[in-house]
């Protein structure tokens, strides 16, 4: 049931990626802990490649496949956010939601610290046999199941808010579309109707704007000179302050460094939205024509106007599949006619590879035109004029085989320069690893069955 005297929820977000800072919750939680109202901490650790990775790795270790770096992200704030009541919701269980379970439980308890009530949401795992067929037809006959890795749906906010409804302290999840973390706290907070879409838009929106970390505000944003920002090295990591009509206030925790401005909010809003009167959620398709961004104070900025639409009941997969071998291989050139070493070196490397038969090599001229890359060599000539004499170049070579053994070849190669010329090549490294291709489709919800479980609990 709505709730609208309920207090404002704030929810922190301590971490936008895999990999990311693991000092930045400190600050988060004690901000939100000062300001003894309602509030969760959010952990958003998947990419779309994140979690495909994450399945190789349970491949290899049945108990791996979530996020790497969990005790290290909870280990200093674990204390504090049950002490406070602070919720901890996070997509950190990747490929295996209960095994993080399962490591949050024990470092609780090496901690010295009581039980936490930790939910497992299931559901976004769709690479079984009970979807295979619903695959097959949305990805159509030429898709190599045989090399299917993963297929996971981005699955809604219910399952979350349900949870935490039920008293949880701690939610896991896999897959879930990254504004469902914040999501399904105001849900469950503010009691709204699931079809409340104005509200679950305007929710959405600030999930939006705190999914990727430090982004919005001011560690994307910064650029010396045009857009500068204090104290990026102790960047604060943001805070949404959101009341009952779902609007909400951008904001960081006080003595941190970053910026939170008009202009920081608005890059991430429009952040990755494809339409911006149809950004799409499983949850809601937000409309933003009408939302207004305005400073509220310092490092405080406001978003309203945000308006909802019913979703469309689809959930977006990601299939990821196996797709050859890359290799990669790097050596310099420094000093004289640097820039005429490295061409010899890839015209080398490309003749040894077979020439024109060897397919798919790429030679980037790193510290000269790295982005455009060397495809070929088709362009080289007529850059030449316009980068002058550079003195110190990296060549960098990239090749993708369909296996193994013809990938090492390159490896190979990039090492042979050393003395097999041309001269004064040094700082050779070499990389092998299997590549994943990734395809996307749409599956019905009502195919789907989602939800959650405590943790331990079989969700047969």
């Amino acid at each position: 049931m709505q709730n609208l005297e309920k207090p404002p929820l704030r929810v922190g977000c301590a971490a936008g990626f895999s990999g990311d800072r693991t000092d930045a919750a400190a600050p988060v939680v004690r901000a939100l802990a000062a300001s003894g109202q309602p509030a969760c901490l959010i952990f958003e650790t998947l990419a779309e490649r994140t979690l495909a990775l994450a399945q190789l790795a349970r491949r290899e270790q049945p108990d791996a496949g979530y996020e790497p770096l969990l005790e290290e992200l909870l280990q200093p704030v674990l204390a504090d956010c049950l002490a406070h009541g602070i919720r901890i919701v996070s997509n950190f269980g990747a490929a295996n939601p209960q095994g993080a379970a399962r490591c949050i439980a024990g470092l609780a308890r090496r901690l010295g610290l009581r039980a936490p009530r930790i939910a497992v949401v299931h559901g976004d795992d769709v690479s079984g046999p009970a979807h295979r067929e619903a695959l097959r037809s949305a990805l159509g006959k030429d898709f190599p199941e045989e090399a299917l890795v993963s297929a996971n749906a981005y699955i809604g906010a219910r399952a979350i808010a349900e949870a935490l409804q039920a008293g949880a302290e701690i939610v896991v999840a896999g897959r879930v579309s990254d504004p469902s973390l914040t999501l399904g706290p105001a849900v469950a907070h503010f009691g709204w109707a699931w079809d409340d879409w104005d509200r679950l838009a305007r929710a959405t929106m600030a999930g939006h704007l705190l999914e990727c970390g430090a982004q919005v505000t001011g560690g994307y944003f910064a650029d010396p000179g045009f857009k500068d920002v204090q104290g990026l090295a102790r960047l604060g990591y943001p805070i949404a302050i959101i009341d009952s009509s779902g609007d909400c206030t951008i904001t960081k925790p006080e003595g941190t460094g970053g910026l939170v401005s008009e202009r920081t909010v608005k890059e991430q809003l429009l952040y990755e939205v494809h339409d911006p009167a149809a950004y799409l959620t499983p949850d809601v398709v937000a409309d933003l024509r009408d939302a207004e961004v305005r400073q509220a104070g310092p490092d405080a900025v406001r978003l309203s106007g945000v308006r909802g639409h019913a979703h469309n009941g689809h959930y977006k997969v990601n299939v990821c599949h196996a797709s050859g071998w890359l290799a990669e291989g790097e050596i310099s050139y420094a000093g004289p006619r640097a820039l005429e070493r490295v061409r010899l070196a890839g015209d080398v490397l490309r003749e040894r590879l077979g020439g024109e038969a060897a397919g798919g090599l790429r030679l980037d001229w790193i510290g000269v035109a790295s982005v455009l890359g060397d495809d070929a060599g088709r362009w080289r000539e007529a850059l030449s004029p316009s980068v002058g004499t550079p003195q110190d170049v990296r060549l960098r070579a990239a090749w993708l085989r369909p296996t193994r053994a013809e990938a090492q070849r390159l490896p190979r190669e990039v090492n042979a320069l050393y003395t097999c010329g041309p001269a004064g090549g040094g700082g050779v490294r070499t990389a092998l690893r299997a590549r994943l291709g990734t395809v996307s489709c749409l599956l019905p919800q009502h195919r789907i069955a989602t939800g959650w479980n405590w943790a331990g609990e079989d969700t047969a």
